[in-house]
Parts: C-alpha cells; structure tokens; sequence
C-alpha cells in the first residue's frame, strides 16, 4: 500500500488543486444558505456529487418533492453511466469487494479522466493504485468542503453570485472532457440536443426532453460501437 500510495499521490495532485477550491466554495455557498456547518462535509462523503451537491442545497431548502430531486439527480449526472460502463471491465478485475464498490461510487469526472487513461505499471498493485486515486479526490474534496463551511460560518461577506461556481464546474468539466477526449462526437451530441430542445420547448422545460434525447443517443452510438467491436 505504501508504495501505491508514493505512486498514486502526485497523479491526483492536479485534482487536488481544483478539488480544494471548489469545494471551498461549496461549502461557504451551503452555509450562506443557512445549512449547519457539518452539512457540506458530510454530504461530500454521502453524495460526493460537485454539480449534485450544489443543486442538492436548494433541494433541501424546499418543499419535500422526491421524484423531482430523483430526476434532477438523473438529469446532473446521467453521464456517470458511461463512466460504470467505460470502467467495468478494469472494477471487475479488482479483488477486494469494498474498493471495487467504492471506486464505482467515487468515479467523479476528474477520477474517471484519470483511471480511464491510467497505465498501472506492472510494478503496482491496480487494487490499491485505483482505490487510493478515488479516495484521495474524494478526501480533497471534502476537506475543501469542510473549510469553506468553517469560513462561510465565521465570516460575514457577501455571497451573492457564488452560484456561478455551478456553472463555472459544468463549463471546466466541459472544456476539460473536450481537450483530452478523442472524439468530440459525445460533446457535439450534448450541445445540438440541448440546443434544438431549448428552441422547442424553450428555456424553462428543455432539460428533461434534452436529456432523454441525449441518452437515446449515446446509447444507440454505443450499442453502434460494441456491434463494431464483436464484428
């Protein structure tokens, strides 16, 4: 485990950076909004969701409405299914139970992005090469968490616009995705779906008909990939 962890470390560094920070203004975010102090870290070990976590907040603040907090839940992090399917065949090799669940539990954007690209030397041990990337992210993020609590409750400033934080994450995962991915097809999909279904359905309804549209697509373009592949 030691030499896993020497390994693994400097990997998630770049993360830890932007892990930090985010969750940082997570948390000041969560408790401007009148949350007790303990809420934002715990909900980066339950939910660990950046996007989730942050809609998540209005979702507890409102009236009880669980099929509504289901399907945006659905709608934020549809792409994750993706991610299971892209990483099951490296999780399934993995030994130990628990880390084979966690790991899928923790697979983030940014831990996915490294995982999926990640070329475990013979030398190490995948088991604990691929548990300690996601628990390291995930601690990152909720000690990012956990300060921005701290700050957001001791001191008294204004937060107004922090929510763009939200929107700042979409567009970093966004351009992120683009830069390392090789083939811009899912990203062209995203962007020409939403943009007939806002025209359609206009601004206010256009996300759920987007989404549905979105995943039929990505599903056929996978189906289309592994048909290709056993050919």
């Amino acid at each position: 485990m030691k030499n896993a962890l020497k390994y693994s470390f400097p990997l998630t560094i770049p993360i830890m950076a932007g892990y930090v920070f985010l969750g940082i203004s997570f948390g000041i975010f969560a408790t401007s909004k009148g949350l007790p102090l303990y809420y934002p870290v715990l909900m980066g070990i339950v939910i660990y969701g950046g996007s989730m976590q942050f809609a998540a907040v209005n979702l507890l603040l409102a009236a009880f409405n669980p099929i509504g907090a289901i399907l945006l839940t659905i709608m934020v992090h549809a792409r994750h299914i993706f991610y299971g399917i892209t990483m099951l065949a490296p999780f399934n090799q993995l030994k130990n139970g628990f880390r084979k669940v966690y790991c899928m539990f923790g697979l983030t954007d940014e831990t996915f992005s490294l995982l999926a690209s990640l070329e475990v030397p013979e030398e190490q041990d995948r088991n604990w090469v691929y548990f300690l990337v996601t628990f390291l992210n995930q601690c990152y993020w909720v000690i990012g968490c956990g300060i921005g609590a701290v700050i957001g409750s001791n001191l008294t400033f204004n937060t107004e616009g922090i929510e763009f934080v939200l929107t700042a994450l979409f567009m970093t995962i966004f351009v992120e995705q683009w830069l390392n991915a090789s083939s811009h097809r899912p990203a062209i999909i995203g962007l020409v779906g939403s943009a007939v279904c806002l025209v359609i359905f206009g601004g206010a309804n256009f996300m759920i008909p987007a989404m549905i549209i979105i995943l039929i697509l990505f599903s056929l373009d996978y189906y289309k990939e592994v048909k290709q592949g056993q050919g």
